[in-house]
């Protein structure tokens, strides 16, 4: 399955949501001002417009949303936030690219080093586990009453590359290039998207099968997923729902 209902469904299960969210409003915020450093008119800036669909998913009040887009354009004072992208390994293998967004280089760097480094995981150069992965876009709507097959033409037409159906979900994948217009494409065929994201996706995941195996790699999952200056985790390990189940128990 790809990356976006698999995650969603570890964090779920491990029952983290609560401690999720209450950070979900801090990294959108992050997202809103790197995004708006290259204009505030969302109709002229895909970055901006898609980070400002996200708020709004997520029921970010709009003198929240509008402060920290004027943060990034310079109409308020705020913090310099810088991207960074690190990459490594973990316990059985499994590649991790992290990109952070934080208004301190060292302490980011030092924190994520000590993540990998207390759960079995070593940190690498560069490029080292990223050419494993394919920058996707990912699009998320709800079936409804809708019909398989019509939806899936609908979305091949609009430009999609893949089309899944699980729990409900019609999960749309694009090229990374064609995101933003497969997305509009499809609304403007009336369909509601429900989310839709830029992600990497692995061309190969590891099966975890043996249970303290896979303790070790949430481990270190959660760990990055805790440190505040992370903004995205990207991993190409798989661990079924049952034995997901049991390690949240």
């Amino acid at each position: 399955m790809a990356g976006h209902s698999k995650w969603a469904n570890i964090q779920h299960r491990k029952g983290r949501q609560d401690k999720i969210r209450g950070k979900l409003f801090t990294r959108i915020g992050k997202e809103l001002t790197i995004a708006a450093r290259d204009g505030g008119n969302p109709e002229f800036n895909p970055k901006l417009r898609m980070a400002i669909d996200k708020a709004k998913a997520a029921n970010m009040s709009k003198d929240v949303l509008e402060r920290a887009i004027k943060k990034g354009t310079g109409e308020l004072e705020g913090v310099e936030y810088v991207e960074m992208t690190y990459e490594g390994y973990g316990p059985a293998g499994v590649a991790f690219v992290v990109e952070i967004v934080t208004d301190n280089k060292n302490r980011s760097a030092a924190s994520v080093r000590s993540n990998f480094a207390r759960n079995d995981g070593n940190l690498g150069a560069d490029g080292a586990v990223s050419w494993m992965f394919h920058r996707k876009g990912i699009i998320i709507v709800d079936k409804g009453d809708m019909d398989t097959d019509d939806f899936m033409l609908q979305a091949l037409d609009a430009g999609a590359e893949d089309i899944s159906e699980e729990n409900g979900k019609f999960e749309v994948v694009t090229e990374f290039s064609e995101f933003m217009a497969v997305k509009g494409n499809l609304e403007g065929q009336g369909i509601v998207v429900e989310s839709a994201e830029i992600t990497m996706i692995p061309e190969n995941n590891v099966e975890i099968t043996d249970e303290e195996m896979a303790k070790k790699v949430m481990k270190l999952y959660e760990a990055l997923e805790d440190n505040e200056d992370v903004q995205n985790i990207y991993a190409n390990f798989e661990i079924s729902e049952e034995l997901m189940e049991k390690i949240g128990e």
